[in-house]
């Protein structure tokens, strides 16, 4: 495949990865409210790890090398643990668009995890789309009164912090272990830490939740936490970690218009506007030029 084909193949993987992230917070401010956040946060990686196992199974996979374990514990602690965890806790008491606008800082997580993790360097032109991107969604939160920081958006700033390492690292290891192999390993790892403080947490009240409530949870632990990931990482080996995280701009307002159809919340003009500034800079960032250390930038 030809590296331009590659790079826009990968762009369009990122853009699969980030329709389906979209769908993860209105999933989990359903699903939470009737399972509650740890069955949630962490069951979605038990369930996870069942469909993973029979894939294993099924194609024989050889274990990763001790090099490669190392890095698979740091996409566990944060795309296994670390975010599903701490995005359950705070939409339990948080709106979508409050979460969707904090977890738009995740491009800027990523791209500086990457400049160390995997020896990528953005050009100016993509830190100015970047500045773009974040004022844009800064002045969105500020407009809608979310200025004062509570613990649950503490917990979601802690979010996007772990789960841009994970990005970085993942996308990192996806070039030589395979994109769907990275997460499905970082699932079979922390998977078995999680099956006792689930089994604590189960009810027999959860039986009755209703078909909403199993669906989200299920797109949770199918979707969000493998097939999303499969994609996700897949587009960054392809594309380049830092010029594929530019397309994350998007997610926020994918997962307010989400919220919208799903949960009922409302969207503004002013919703509309700055998501026309974001695509914007999610257009100037994708063309940028990202140079590997000890290379020259165009």
């Amino acid at each position: 495949m030809q590296r331009e084909t590659r790079e826009k193949f990968g762009l369009l993987l990122g853009l699969v990865g980030v329709i389906c992230f979209s769908l993860t917070l209105p999933s989990t401010s359903i699903a939470v409210e009737y399972f509650g956040t740890t069955v949630v946060g962490l069951g979605r990686t038990v369930v996870a790890a069942i469909l993973v196992s029979v894939i294993f199974i099924v194609r024989k996979e050889k274990l990763p090398s001790p090099h490669q374990f190392k890095s698979l514990l740091i996409v566990a602690v944060g795309a296994v643990l670390g975010f599903p965890l701490l995005t359950s806790w705070a939409m339990a008491s948080l709106p979508v668009s409050h979460g969707a606008v904090e977890l738009a800082l995740l491009p800027l997580a990523t791209a500086g995890f990457a400049t160390f993790k995997a020896g990528e360097i953005p050009s100016f032109k993509f830190w100015i789309s970047s500045v773009i991107g974040s004022l844009a969604v800064i002045m969105y939160a500020l407009h809608l009164g979310f200025g004062q920081l509570q613990f649950a958006d503490l917990a979601l700033l802690a979010a996007v912090l772990v789960l841009g390492l994970s990005y970085a690292e993942g996308g990192r290891l996806a070039k030589e272990l395979g994109s769907w192999q990275v997460i499905a390993w970082a699932i079979m790892i922390g998977a078995p830490f999680f099956i006792i403080p689930v089994g604590l947490n189960l009810t027999t009240e959860m039986l009755h939740a209703p078909i909403h409530a199993w669906i989200s949870f299920i797109y949770l632990a199918v979707v969000s936490q493998f097939l999303a990931y499969v994609a996700w990482y897949g587009g960054m080996a392809m594309g380049g970690i830092a010029r594929v995280s530019q397309i994350q701009y998007l997610q926020p307002f994918l997962m307010i218009l989400f919220a919208a159809v799903f949960l009922n919340e409302s969207i503004t003009f002013f919703t509309l506007v700055i998501a026309v500034i974001v695509v914007f800079s999610v257009i100037l960032g994708k063309n940028a030029p990202v140079a590997k250390k000890g290379s020259v930038s165009d």
